[in-house]
């Protein structure tokens, strides 16, 4: 492999040193975070020390102990980053002095410390914590500061005590303050009985970590607890791959390998958590029996009860005359439809719920223009939403009506947890009209479906030939199977678009067919650039976009151009990429730091990767560094105009964007998607997949990758089965009958179990 191109390994990371001294100031401390900028005396060095790290309280006279590593900031200078930083009470009178007069102490300022530790000296903690009757005997204490010192000292030292523990058991700073703000003074507590806790409560701690912190507990293998953690972390694994839900014979494999235990325990385990009902059992998923998260199970069935009840309902505005309003359209808007154009408005307003859906060039565009456009001036009130931020601003421009993102649509609110929008506080609308349906999840839908009022009618828009969602289920995708939801189907590509390569060949890969390049010479939107290995496809990608394309092209590389991935892995995956074009694309940033594998600087494309409500990002939500802020140890992302603070401690969910797989691009479009297509990516190499992202690209579409690869994509079918119940609840005309033949009692579940191994 071209070293050049090699990512780096996980056993190149440097050594680790160690910095020992007192805390001469405290320059900056985030309670919230516990990021701390201090200025230490230490050894052998003549000028304050700066040090940054993590700690949740911190106070001049403390003596420290950081691990990490020195580093060279531009704006600041020399300093050491810990990566693990320990404190401990000073022991001289001029650090008890120092750490007393800092603050942390409730109800000690300068004048006071000086005072007490004039009376006590070096014995100022043990009089403290042993005799603090005594504190009294200093000048200007009575017995109400007294207990309000003690009180000071005693949250100090079970904070100390807490992180002195997590330290012992392999937890990092930064993950150390994370799980004392979600416990508080309970978690040495919480850790010791169950620490699979951590990997439900805290974010940024899985299984893995937990199990390795129980491990240093001594729990064995074979506790109960971690069993059961174990089979709610196949199952939660699973949903990370889009099921709802797996067979019993794979759920047990999949978790028999993550324990390393009998299958017989895992079955145990299994029944347990379905007694517990932390799980469901049901029947007739393709035949197969599947253990459900409980969420997820509740969610499909409740989603395809609320369908199908409002399938069979009549739309909340009157009859509409299309003979009469059809040609008014055509005149406001100088647009004739076609036949199958006409048949999709017809549907579409004589059904309370149905589907519009198509590729690209087909008019899904121009046909929801026209139903809203007969709506809205029938007076009907009309919601629109899509998944994503740039979905929903590509819905406002194309319809000249306001559409936001589901999330704001439904106004989760952060503060106090949930959803403000429900069957209690419903939408205010007769229609609501959804945008890219293929993206949209299991817990979604389920959200969006109760706060849809009775009456009101709902359109799902979208193209089920895309990848489903990212998140658990294929809800479009099996609406559409169900055959319980009228469906209009536009499959026509118009002329004017069939000019477009991209629209061509994104219709020929999804019939089977590979797609076609210009002849050499001619202008084109599609291209494919050959190459011989995934290697020679690194430097060769890189030419593509940061050179080739602005070119020939005009468009710039950090705005206008998306590399699409395949996977993440490989040396033409997404992470790999992300590392070389960021070398290249952004090489000489004003600022950076590094964080969780990863370099953020001003400039740096990147994509939030998880659901955020506290600072209302989502998955797959692009943004650009605008500054790093070191006194608040903080990064600062413009996400559309609305800056979002990011916390140094939590940038594990932020990751670079130069390059980011097709399955996070879905919602967006992008003037030019450069996409790597190679052997390398074989287990992923799928038509949908390809399909959706050649239709990423809106003036330009270059693959760079070998024929055979893009041969094995296309004839490739779709991507895996997806394990879900929706279709079967929605195709049964009575779900919720099918709902309770699902609650299987654990005494028949043991039976099943029993069969399946």
């Amino acid at each position: 492999m071209n070293q050049m191109f090699r990512p780096p390994q996980a056993d190149q990371r440097p050594v680790l040193e160690t910095l020992v001294g007192s805390v001469e100031r405290v320059t900056f401390h985030n309670p919230e975070t516990g990021f701390a900028v201090l200025k230490v005396h230490t050894r052998g060095k003549r000028d304050l020390v700066p040090v940054v790290g993590h700690t949740p309280a911190v106070s001049a006279g403390e003596w420290i102990t950081a691990s990490g590593l020195w580093i060279s900031d531009r704006t600041h200078g020399l300093q050491f980053k810990a990566e693990v930083l320990k404190t401990t009470p000073p022991t001289g009178a001029e650090g008890i002095e120092k750490y007393l007069a800092s603050g942390q102490m409730r109800g000690i300022g300068p004048a006071m410390a000086k005072r007490i530790v004039a009376a006590f000296g070096e014995d100022t903690f043990e009089i403290i914590e042993t005799n603090p009757e005594r504190l009294t005997e200093v000048p200007g204490i009575g017995p109400w500061r007294a207990s309000k010192i003690v009180a000071g000292w005693a949250e100090q030292k079970a904070v100390r005590a807490i992180m002195i523990f997590l330290h012992a058991h392999g937890v990092g700073t930064a993950r150390a303050v994370r799980i004392f703000k979600t416990y508080g003074y309970e978690a040495i507590q919480v850790m010791t009985e169950d620490p699979y806790r951590l990997a439900r409560d805290v974010r940024g701690i899985g299984f893995r970590t937990a199990d390795a912190i129980a491990a240093k507990l001594g729990m064995e293998k074979t506790a109960p607890q971690r069993l059961r953690a174990g089979v709610s972390f196949a199952l939660q694994t699973a949903t990370d791959e889009g099921h709802c839900a797996l067979p019993i014979a794979m759920l047990t494999t999949l978790a028999q390998r993550l324990l390393e235990v009998d299958a017989g325990l895992i079955e145990t385990a299994i029944a347990e958590e379905l007694q517990r009902g932390e799980a469901v059992l049901a029947d007739s998923v393709g035949g197969e029996i599947c253990v459900f998260l409980k969420g997820l199970h509740g969610a499909e069935r409740a989603i395809a009860e609320r369908l199908l009840t409002r399938a069979e309902g009549t739309p909340p505005w009157p009859a509409i005359d299309l003979d009469k309003t059809l040609p008014w359209v055509e005149g406001k808007t100088g647009k004739t439809l076609s036949p199958s154009q006409r048949e999709a408005v017809r549907l579409v307003l004589t059904s309370k719920v149905s589907v519009m859906s198509g590729g690209p060039g087909v008019g899904k565009t121009s046909t929801l223009d026209t139903i809203l456009r007969i709506l809205v001036a029938k007076g009907v009130r009309v919601l629109l939403a899509a998944p994503t931020g740039r979905a929903a601003k590509r819905m406002t421009e194309q319809t000249g009506l306001e559409a936001k993102t589901i999330h704001r649509l439904l106004e989760i609110d952060p503060k106090h947890g949930g959803i403000s929008r429900n069957e209690e506080n419903p939408l205010d609308c007769d229609l609501l009209v959804v945008d890219e349906t293929s993206m949209v999840d299991v817990p979604l839908m389920n959200a969006l479906t109760r706060a849809i009022p009775e009456d009101a009618g709902l359109l799902f828009v979208g193209d089920v030939d895309q990848l489903p969602s990212v998140g658990p289920g294929q809800v479009l995708a099996d609406i559409i199977a169900s055959d319980r939801v009228p469906v209009a189907r536009l499959t026509e590509v118009f002329r004017q678009a069939a000019e477009s390569r991209i629209v061509v060949n994104a219709h020929r890969i999804n019939t089977g067919q590979m797609p076609e390049p210009a002849p050499k010479g001619e202008d084109s939107d599609f291209y494919v650039v050959e190459i011989s290995d995934p290697d020679e496809g690194v430097s060769k990608l890189i030419e593509v976009v940061t050179n080739r394309i602005p070119r020939r092209f005009g468009l710039d590389p950090l705005k206008d151009i998306q590399v699409l991935c395949p996977m993440n892995r490989g040396v033409l995956g997404a992470r790999n990429l992300n590392h070389e074009l960021q070398r290249v694309l952004n090489p000489n940033p004003p600022a950076s730091v590094e964080r969780f594998g990863w370099r953020f600087s001003p400039g740096d494309r990147v994509m939030e990767t998880q659901n955020d409500y506290d600072r209302e990002v989502f998955n797959g939500d692009l943004g650009t560094v605008s500054r790093i802020d070191d006194d608040e140890g903080a990064v600062i992302v413009n996400f559309e105009g609305r800056e979002v603070i990011y916390p140094f401690g939590e940038l594990d969910t932020l990751v670079p964007a130069f390059a980011t797989t097709i399955h996070k691009s879905q919602g967006s479009e992008y003037p030019a998607v450069v996409i790597p297509v190679v052997t390398q990516h074989y287990q992923m190499l799928a038509r949908n997949l390809l399909y959706t992202g050649v239709t990423r690209g809106k003036r330009l579409v270059v693959l760079v990758g070998q024929k055979k690869a893009i041969g094995i994509a296309v004839r490739g079918g779709q991507m895996k089965p997806r394990w879900t119940k929706l279709k079967e609840w929605l195709s049964n005309a009575t779900p919720m009958r099918a709902a309770l033949d699902c609650k299987v009692e654990v005494m028949s579940a043991s039976r099943h179990l029993r069969r399946a191994g």
